[in-house]
């Protein structure tokens, strides 16, 4: 793939990382990993859930998540241009905060990493029974899951080119479904045109409930993070490079679900969902007509399913590349297949395990994505604790809007979010934390937690 106009610094094409992976991506590439990470088609499949738990305020409910992710994402940036490592938060937080805050905040981020293709999957697996019902969820879960792991087993590079056509398919369904909702709006459907209804309302508006459902939308952002697990395989020196696509898939991404929540929230006024996990079907099929959610359903299959989880993949195996690499986990997650420069047996690891939980939780989807999201705000505190301690307290150069306003004002929003998280879910990541924290502290007493390893 031509990356000709994405490097603004040195090209590093023909120079392997010191870890052994390809440099290969440039800014295209990583805004379509990023895309197609994300899915610009999220809102969605997860439009039921995020209705009922707003109570109908969902456009709302996705300007606060993209207000949240939107100070993240700067943070991200803003660690990304300092230490340009593949392990994404765990490397940020290893560098700012020590080695063992750094070991903590890569433990929490892999429940989100490793959990949400179990999510995605799933969701998938319930568009393609809603075409074949006699084929249940859970074959089509190790299907799905095959062909992902097949085609990112050849290297990052065959990623990025299926992420990109997946990422174009993407627009042109959220096109014609937008279109189509906004025909049956003016022909007299739901609200009966484009109304504020689904972004405020006197009588629906109720603050637990709205941030409850905020905690629901940051899922669908989740993936803009995921771009910096691949700082050590850019072509460019330019150490902003990281951060601009960052930047970029987050603002497309609130654009895209912002307008696509307004649209569908205003269409969904009257219709009475029975699955959740199902609305979007069940939503065009009432309004627009059954053929309509027919060929949705073909389509999510055909060109978005496994396609979207091939960049959930690629990051967590880095995830577990870096972790091995430093000690952190047992070193065979730190090999590299020597012809595809991937971490293939990170990647065969983390494959399973998606696979399993995704087949464990395949009826509670909710309940899932609560558990991806304590794993991925957890480690966006230790995110923002990181630019605040690096750059805000220790810096003599410190700027106090990206060093200190944009941290705090950050971790704020994220514990607001937490206020509304699923307690279950709560539990559990409580759980996984301890688990953390005591194996963090073994690391510890054998040595294993120092920066020189």
């Amino acid at each position: 793939m031509s990356t000709s106009l994405s490097n603004a610094g040195t090209d590093r094409s023909d120079q392997p990382s010191p870890s052994g992976l390809k440099r290969t991506l440039g800014l295209r590439d990583l805004v379509a990993y990023g895309l197609a990470y994300i899915a610009l088609i999220t809102p969605m499949t997860t439009l039921g859930f995020v209705w009922e738990a707003s109570g109908g305020l969902v456009a709302l409910a996705y300007l606060l998540g993209a207000l949240c992710m939107y100070l993240t994402a700067k943070s991200y940036a803003v660690m990304g241009e300092i230490v340009p490592q593949a392990g994404s938060v765990y490397g940020y937080a290893r560098h700012s905060l020590g080695a063992l805050p750094g070991f903590i905040a890569g433990w929490l981020i892999l429940l989100d990493y490793l959990l949400i293709p179990a999510l995605v999957f799933t969701l998938m697996s319930v568009s393609v029974q809603t075409l074949m019902p006699g084929i249940d969820r859970s074959t089509w879960l190790v299907i799905l899951v095959g062909v992902s792991f097949v085609i990112n087993w050849f290297g990052v590079t065959i990623t990025t080119r299926v992420s990109l056509l997946s990422v174009i398919a993407q627009c042109f369904i959220v096109a014609g479904v937008l279109g189509l909702s906004v025909w049956a709006l003016y022909h007299g459907k739901g609200t009966g045109g484009l109304t504020l209804a689904p972004i405020y309302s006197a009588t629906a508006f109720d603050p637990a409930k709205v941030f409850t459902a905020t905690s629901i939308c940051v899922l669908s952002f989740l993936g803009f993070d995921a771009i910096s697990t691949l700082s050590e395989e850019v072509r460019s020196d330019d150490p902003k490079l990281i951060g601009r696509a960052i930047m970029r898939v987050l603002l497309i991404c609130a654009l895209v679900f912002f307008v696509t929540t307004w649209v569908l929230g205003n269409l969904l006024h009257g219709v009475e969902i029975h699955d959740p996990a199902a609305a979007i079907f069940e939503l065009l099929a009432a309004q627009i007509g059954p053929w309509s959610a027919v060929a949705l359903a073909w389509l999510l299959a055909i060109t978005v399913g496994f396609a979207n989880a091939l960049p959930m993949q690629v990051g967590v195996a880095r995830v577990l590349f870096a972790m091995g690499r430093d000690h952190q986990l047992p070193a065979l997650f730190a090999r590299i297949h020597p012809k595809h420069g991937t971490p293939h047996v990170a990647m065969v690891v983390s494959t399973a395990l998606s696979l399993l939980v995704a087949l464990v939780l395949l009826d509670n989807i909710d309940l899932l994505a609560s558990f991806v999201n304590f794993g991925a705000l957890s480690a966006f505190v230790l995110l923002h604790l990181s630019v605040l301690v690096r750059l805000g307290l220790r810096n003599p150069q410190r700027r106090i809007v990206p060093h200190v306003l944009v941290p705090v004002i950050g971790i704020v929003i994220v514990l607001a979010v937490f206020s509304g998280m699923h307690r279950t879910a709560v539990e559990v990541g409580l759980v996984w934390l301890s688990i953390g924290l005591i194996y963090g502290a073994w690391l510890r007493t054998k040595g294993r937690t120092r920066l020189d390893l």
